[in-house]
């Protein structure tokens, strides 16, 4: 009897857990939905330059998100990357990226997320985006190696628009 009833206990507790999660999933598939501009001014790119502009959208997508990212360079150029990615740290294509030619999410938390940047199927930029409490901005640490191959240890921030 007092194992039926522990299990029982013990399954409630999984249910609440992964209600919980999946709820927090969902909150932030919420909060990450939308139009979000880069500030330059609060960001800081190592090596740099810094780009002159960038506009994010995200849109939900299946179990996870599609992305696509348009601005301008720091030479004036035009700069655009797009991805459709589920949070199940398999690899999916990035289009338009110099860096890298595959993704990867997968969810660290409520409100963090890490992506996973590789070509030719080694690692080469791992970006770690923390969505602030107020949903209004998120911040993204962007670690590893350049199209140059120098190191990169940029902070960014964006703002929801």
């Amino acid at each position: 009897m007092k194992s039926s009833l522990r299990k029982l206990q013990l399954g409630l507790v999984f249910a609440a857990v992964a209600a919980f999660t999946a709820g927090a999933w969902a909150q932030d598939s919420d909060a990450i939905a939308g139009t979000w501009k880069l500030n330059v001014a609060k960001s800081k790119f190592k090596p740099g330059p810094a780009p002159k502009s960038m506009t994010l959208k995200i849109e939900p997508a299946g179990k996870g998100v599609h992305l696509t990212s348009e601005g301008v360079g720091a030479d004036d150029k035009p700069i655009a990357t797009e991805y459709t990615a589920n949070y199940d740290g398999k690899e999916y294509p990035l289009k338009g990226s110099p860096v890298a030619d595959t993704v990867s999410l997968k969810r660290m938390g409520p409100r963090t997320l890490r992506r996973t940047d590789k070509k030719d199927g080694k690692v080469v930029q791992t970006l770690t985006r923390v969505i602030d409490k107020d949903g209004k901005s998120f911040t993204v640490i962007t670690k590893g190696k350049n199209a140059k191959g120098e190191p990169v240890d940029n902070v960014t921030v964006f703002e929801k628009q």
